[in-house]
């Protein structure tokens, strides 16, 4: 196959263009994150109003995640083949249309087929702003346009339940604006990034697309996320469904990673995934993500089932977070532009993180708002400091014709782990409250025949003495995931020191004389992959500068 060349139809974007089409791609991603957090609080009366039962309730969560996370690998390796401003505009019009098939379903089987078509865009949203902001900016530039990124993703992850509350608690809105809300945001930033996204495109002849590696990969990764969302529910850990589950993703996946080795144009380039940052920087985003996404994901029902709080309430507690993650990536991302370094500030980032969740491991049901505010806080710094950093310390790594498959490649990894992540510590909440209930209602002499043992979350038709001991349950219990969360994070914190100290190049590509340095001196143990390097690629009579 011949080499790309690019083409001649995007000049440079100056600093003003770079805004503007960050504005866009900021606003695409923030409505794409927020279609998976907006339907939190929302879902129980839109299940309800739908007659739909307790397993279509998680697959209505699942089915957009599952999606997602199956083809944001598919997505980044498409980035680095075709025209990326084109495949973001593709992702917008898939986003748009799931977003109103779910918001015109009728039935809870409608539902979930529209919330899968929808995270197909979400997962080529969440994978395509970030390789274009990558091809827009140089790796040390980028540090400060990361804190605008993770605020973007603080205000969707934060603000989402929030909204959905609203929504659902207004009377003449209804829940199906969980879905159409974001569908008039979406058209604005498909209207400005067709303005203002100029991104050079790379013409390569004799294209070939690893259609059978991505269908491995996907059918690998959807089959493991569907024994997790439905292990220890539907069939226990231990079980004949679990071991043709399991075995069979193992099936799939290695026979994926056997194409890709052979692929003339691999999904998920293993030489990449070789390399020590890469490599180092997967097992972070895959540890960030199972505490990050496990943990936060309990705080709501936390609030709402453990404190007695409504929904609109419990996204308004959970403000300090938002704004740990929001002050912490534009402090961090700032430092990062100014001195070129990263690894220190996802060493720090990592040990906050940990810090944080220990603190909320302390939690109980009567714990003061104010110790649980500071602790999620914490766990909002960490987060902001690691979560975004991880992927640019790997596009840091390698050529711009690879950033698609790096950077979606990260993402695949952290998205994983939050699913693992989510589905483990649910089922360790749901049995240490159920035996918790179970213990406190026997001591109490109160019968627990028929279920009643935590089975319900409608507090409102429990007895008082029964509620009080059901939230008394969750309120303890939330604190022991928060626990383990911290445990998990440990690993975050290996990978981080493991890390090579290198120093942010400012080109936004990375030359070949370089690229040689680069990998040579990869194989020498404890050697940084390369210092700061600069290149003015705006004419060929230039020099690379070390």
């Amino acid at each position: 196959m011949s080499a790309p060349t690019a083409t001649a139809d995007a000049e440079p974007m100056n600093r003003r263009q770079t805004l503007e089409a960050l504005s866009g791609l900021l606003l695409v991603l923030f409505v794409a994150m927020l279609s998976s957090t907006v339907v939190s609080t929302a879902l129980p009366k839109i299940i309800g109003s739908l007659n739909g039962s307790q397993t279509q309730y998680t697959w209505v969560v699942t089915a957009t995640l599952l999606t997602a996370t199956a083809t944001t690998p598919i997505w980044g390796k498409l980035a680095d083949l075709f025209n990326k401003k084109l495949l973001i505009q593709v992702a917008i019009v898939v986003f748009l249309a799931g977003s109103v098939a779910a918001g015109f379903a009728h039935s809870a089987g409608q539902l979930i087929a529209a919330r899968a078509f929808q995270g197909i865009g979400v997962g080529g949203l969440q994978a395509l702003v970030q390789v274009a902001i990558a091809a827009m900016i140089p790796p040390r530039e980028r540090g400060r346009y990361n804190g605008y990124l993770g605020g973007v993703m603080a205000l969707a992850t934060v603000g989402g339940p929030l909204l959905g509350g609203l929504i659902v608690d207004t009377s003449w809105l209804g829940w199906r604006w969980c879905f159409f809300v974001g569908v008039p945001v979406a058209i604005i930033a498909l209207i400005l990034l067709q303005v203002t996204l100029h991104l050079p495109t790379a013409r390569r002849d004799n294209v070939k697309i690893d259609y059978l590696g991505a269908t491995l990969i996907a059918a690998g990764v959807s089959l493991l996320l569907v024994w997790i969302s439905f292990v220890d529910d539907s069939f226990a850990w231990l079980s004949w469904q679990t071991g043709a589950m399991v075995g069979g993703s193992v099936l799939l996946l290695a026979l994926a990673v056997l194409v890709e080795s052979r692929a003339a144009e691999p999904v998920v380039p293993l030489e990449i995934v070789r390399e020590r940052t890469t490599a180092l920087a997967i097992l972070g985003s895959l540890a960030v993500g199972m505490a990050m996404f496990g943990g936060a994901v309990f705080l709501g029902q936390y609030f709402q089932i453990g404190r007695g709080y409504s929904p609109t309430e419990a996204g308004l507690l959970t403000i300090p977070m938002m704004a740990g993650v929001l002050l912490s990536s534009i402090v961090a991302g700032r430092l990062i532009t100014a001195s070129g370094k990263i690894k220190p500030y996802i060493v720090a980032g990592s040990v906050i993180l940990v810090a944080g969740f220990a603190l909320l491991g302390t939690i109980d049901h009567e714990t003061s708002l104010v110790l649980v505010g500071a602790a999620m806080f914490v766990v909002g710094v960490g987060v902001g400091m690691t979560m975004q950093n991880l992927v640019l310390a790997v596009q840091n790594t390698v050529a711009l014709k690879d950033i698609g498959a790096a950077s979606s490649t990260v993402a695949f990894f952290r998205s994983l782990g939050g699913t693992i992540g989510v589905s483990v510590l649910g089922a360790v909440l749901a049995r240490r409250v159920t035996d918790r209930i179970t213990h406190d209602l026997a001591a109490a002499g109160i019968p627990t025949s028929g279920g009643s043992g935590g089975s319900t979350l409608n507090l409102a038709a429990l007895p008082e003495p029964v509620r009080n001991i059901v939230r008394a349950a969750y309120g303890d219990a939330t604190g022991h995931i928060f626990l383990i969360s911290a445990a998990i994070a440990v690993v975050g914190i290996l990978a981080a020191l493991l890390l090579k100290p290198v120093t942010l190049r400012s080109s936004l590509d990375l030359p070949d004389t370089a690229r040689s340095v680069a990998v040579a001196a990869d194989a020498v143990d404890g050697a940084p992959a390369f210092d700061e390097v600069a290149v003015d690629v705006t004419g060929p009579g230039e020099r690379a500068r070390r």
